[in-house]
């Protein structure tokens, strides 16, 4: 390992260690300016996502999403009447390559701005390299909140977008007990943190909690234990190739979603195609958006993705919000008038695009988005068909300032 590279590897693991402490992000960014040389008639811009790796069945199509609208933003005259030149980086599933990749990418390639990262692990690795170096980072995947960053964007679902809401719905379905199972890193564990502070405020009782490795495939002793727990429901945030695992150990134990329906939190279109529909059907996922929402917006996007990649693919949250995110930096750029960072920071607060997902605004205070919450059922289809949706977009609140009984969780 050469001394850069051990240099941000030793960053990295330091950011990990630290990030079940729930302070902000950000406080102490540096007021640097980046290497960006945007005055000629093209820009760079960069995106980091698993193209490799365990991660590389969830990731690869999301830099599939981030490139479709590279291409659709270049077509329509670019930003500012300038051409965006797109590289892109594997992170290999792998924090530290993330962490590795955005400084090549912000301080050797010189980019405008980055695109990417999956996992919350991949996402604090890189921090505080957009950080230390003054670069912008737009992350689009949902995520456990508790993080907010002058050089962060966040266009995902942060916890009262997602988690929350698919607690609230299966309250109002009637369950009383939860199984908590989930991957073994920052986003699992913070967010049942989470769920187990909402369940004693509301009555509910957690049976359980196990956590697996990722890329885990073995799930034979947790099932037998959610078996026997015999809760209501189970709270999954398993990722990755390790789903296709857990949901048929499930099967084979004989559990099914009309006795104990699991409610996914990184369950959508792309992983019900890899895992297979037939697996799948009747399970709940909460998200902001699905391939059958019904609106102009979505309709052309994924005809467009279909007409691109091909008329077998899927769309999925975790791809329209990358792209989304895209977008978003698009039109920041154009009320700034300016690529600077500065620029882009004062003028994001009420940026609004209508999204795939419908109309999203950036929060000027802490950089996330405005979102619908919505939860999904798996058909028959492979599709996943909305059973709820939030009466209006919710304000991202990425703190839980506005939930008493949040007080004190740190992840």
């Amino acid at each position: 390992m050469n001394r850069l590279s051990a240099g941000v590897a030793l960053l990295a693991a330091t950011t990990l260690l630290a990030a079940g402490c729930g302070s902000r992000a950000g406080d102490d960014t540096a007021a640097t300016e980046g290497c960006a040389d945007t005055s000629g008639p093209q820009v760079s811009i960069g995106a980091i996502n698993s193209l490799s790796g365990g991660l590389a069945v969830s990731e690869s199509v999301i830099h599939d999403a981030i490139a479709m609208a590279v291409d659709e933003i270049n077509a329509d005259g670019g930003v500012l009447g300038k051409q965006l030149d797109l590289l892109s980086e594997d992170g290999a599933s792998d924090p530290t390559v993330f962490a590795e990749k955005a400084n090549k990418l912000v301080n050797s390639d010189c980019v405008a701005a980055v695109f990417g990262g999956y996992t919350s692990a991949s996402r604090k690795a890189m921090l505080p390299v957009f950080e230390d170096s003054n670069a912008l980072l737009y992350y689009g995947q949902q995520y456990e909140g508790l993080e907010s960053s002058k050089n962060i964007f966040y266009s995902g679902a942060t916890t009262n977008q997602q988690i929350i809401p698919a607690l609230d719905y299966l309250k109002e379905q009637g369950v009383t007990s939860l199984y908590l199972v989930g991957s073994d890193y920052v986003f699992p564990r913070t967010s049942n943190a989470i769920v187990k502070a909402y369940a004693a405020a509301n009555g509910i009782e957690i049976k359980g909690e196990d956590y697996v490795p990722l890329d885990s495939t073995n799930f034979a002793t947790i099932v037998n234990k959610i078996r026997s727990a015999g809760a209501d429901a189970i709270f999954n945030v398993v990722v990755g190739g390790s789903l296709t695992a857990f949901f048929r150990e499930y099967n084979s134990a004989g559990l099914n979603p009309q006795t104990m329906p699991v409610m996914s939190m990184c369950v959508g279109e792309e992983e019900v195609k890899s895992i297979g529909a037939d697996t799948l059907v009747g399970q709940l996922s909460s998200w902001n958006y699905y391939e059958t929402l019904d609106t102009p917006a979505n309709k052309t996007f994924v005809a467009d993705f279909k007409a691109k990649y091909g008329a077998d693919r899927v769309t999925s949250d975790p791809m329209e919000s990358a792209y989304t995110a895209v977008h978003l930096w698009k039109a920041t750029v154009e009320k700034a008038d300016s690529f600077a960072v500065a620029d882009i920071q004062a003028a994001a607060g009420g940026v609004t695009v209508d999204a795939p997902e419908g109309s999203v605004s950036i929060d000027g205070e802490n950089h996330h988005v405005t979102k619908t919450a919505r939860i999904g059922k798996v058909a028959p289809s492979g599709l996943i068909d909305q059973v709820w949706q939030s009466p209006a977009p919710i304000t991202p609140d990425p703190y839980l300032k506005d939930y008493p009984w949040a007080e004190g969780i740190t992840g």
